[in-house]
């Protein structure tokens, strides 16, 4: 992190983002909504990997806030489904709401080198759970305690973090959900982790409004990589992309574990 905050300064001198860190944001945001575009998901995940190079995790938490709240809003869509789809998957959304909360009073906002190796480390677990392509089937009645159990992990995984796939994306897979279901049930899932998030960031003064005001900002540059991404998803093989996907991760993740120790 070192070398990217000495090249490219984060503020200018009036306090604001510097020009150079916009286009840089504004490229990551691109790039991770093409992601999520082609593959489902990958947004947050993406942009957490990249802007942590250029700021700390908690700075770029925050940015992520708003473009992440209103595609998995979207990806929520239709939202007459998501009632019933609660049946399945609610008490794994308290779970994440505790989980968060209970991170974000234990731990405060994701900063320093531990938050660093916790996010590489995260990265590197859900890269490599993606390579193997193993999935496990999880039965009715074990749902009843995996749900918030898996769930609290994930808000407590997102408050160290700022990441909230791992352990949630491989439990809704498990669960056996028509495709269009998974989808959705990672949206509302994605929903409730971002809101959770920002109301961790807010109560460890880690969500400054010009930090809002960008985020609302990043956006658009996010709507146009999925777009971009739902284009490429027509052309390209998406197991492949997954590969190249996931071995990035690996990369980024290791990176931060390294640069942070």
């Amino acid at each position: 992190m070192d070398f990217f905050t000495e090249h490219f300064p984060i503020f200018n001198a009036n306090g604001a983002y510097s020009v150079g860190t916009l286009v840089l944001v504004t490229t990551v945001f691109i790039l991770a909504g093409a992601v999520k575009g082609v593959v489902g998901l990958g947004l947050p995940t993406i942009s957490m990997a990249l802007l942590a190079l250029l700021m700390s995790p908690a700075q770029a938490a925050a940015l992520l806030v708003i473009p992440s709240l209103l595609t998995n809003i979207w990806q929520m869509r239709p939202f007459d489904a998501v009632p019933p789809l609660l049946r399945s998957i609610g008490t794994m959304q308290i779970g994440i709401f505790a989980g968060t909360m209970m991170g974000a009073w234990l731990l405060g906002a994701p900063a320093g080198d531990a938050a660093g190796v916790a996010l590489g480390v995260a990265l590197v677990a859900y890269a490599c759970w993606g390579l193997t392509g193993r999935s496990i089937v999880v039965s009715p009645a074990a749902r009843t305690w995996m749900g918030p159990l898996v769930g609290f992990a994930t808000g407590f995984i997102t408050a160290a973090t700022g990441v909230f796939v791992v352990p949630a994306v491989p439990y809704l897979q498990a669960l056996q959900l028509s495709r269009d279901r998974l989808i959705q049930a990672m949206g509302v899932s994605f929903s409730v982790s971002t809101i959770a998030l920002a109301l961790g960031l807010w109560l460890n003064h880690s969500y400054a409004p010009g930090a809002a005001g960008v985020s609302l900002l990043m956006l658009i540059p996010a709507l146009m990589g999925m777009s971009l991404g739902q284009s490429l998803r027509q052309r390209l093989p998406v197991a492949h992309f997954k590969k190249v996907f996931f071995c990035s991760l690996i990369v980024l993740g290791l990176y931060q574990v390294a640069a942070a120790v």
